[in-house]
């Protein structure tokens, strides 16, 4: 994992202006959500069975995550690499397997080591520059 520290922490929206913005930026809210916090996600690299993602952690100030009114404050972002397992599965117990690639196998590592930490700290800071941007445009 790799903490970016950036002009976005600190900063507060409202969720509904930051997901359907975020979402044209190619980031998702992580399933993972709780109504007082979550994460927006965005994928900076995928190969193979690797994922690069870039994690917008927030807290809720205001209200619940559920609504588009509630105000959001965002934390430290970071970069966290996962690596899934692409094999087949050997029970045969998914029709997905077919395809080499099963949604529910268990990662083989949820927060794989980052090689080249500069160059993706630097790919990441470019995305926060990209949202901050979003944010000065469209947030008031």
């Amino acid at each position: 994992m790799i903490e970016l520290h950036t002009e976005i922490e600190g900063k507060r929206t409202t969720f509904g202006q930051m997901q359907s913005g975020l979402k044209s930026l190619g980031y998702c809210l992580c399933g993972n959500w709780q109504y007082d916090r979550g994460f927006f996600d965005g994928i900076l690299s995928r190969e193979g069975g690797e994922t690069i993602y870039i994690r917008l952690p927030f807290h809720v100030i205001t209200g619940q995550l559920d609504h588009s009114d509630a105000v959001i404050e965002f934390q430290t972002p970071f970069v966290i690499k996962h690596v899934v397992n692409v094999g087949l599965d050997k029970s045969g117990s998914s029709l997905l397997t077919a395809t080499g690639f099963s949604q529910f196998q268990k990662p083989l590592d949820t927060d794989g080591n980052i090689k080249h930490k500069n160059k993706w700290e630097e790919i990441g800071e470019r995305s926060i520059d990209q949202v901050m941007q979003y944010i000065s445009m469209n947030v008031s």
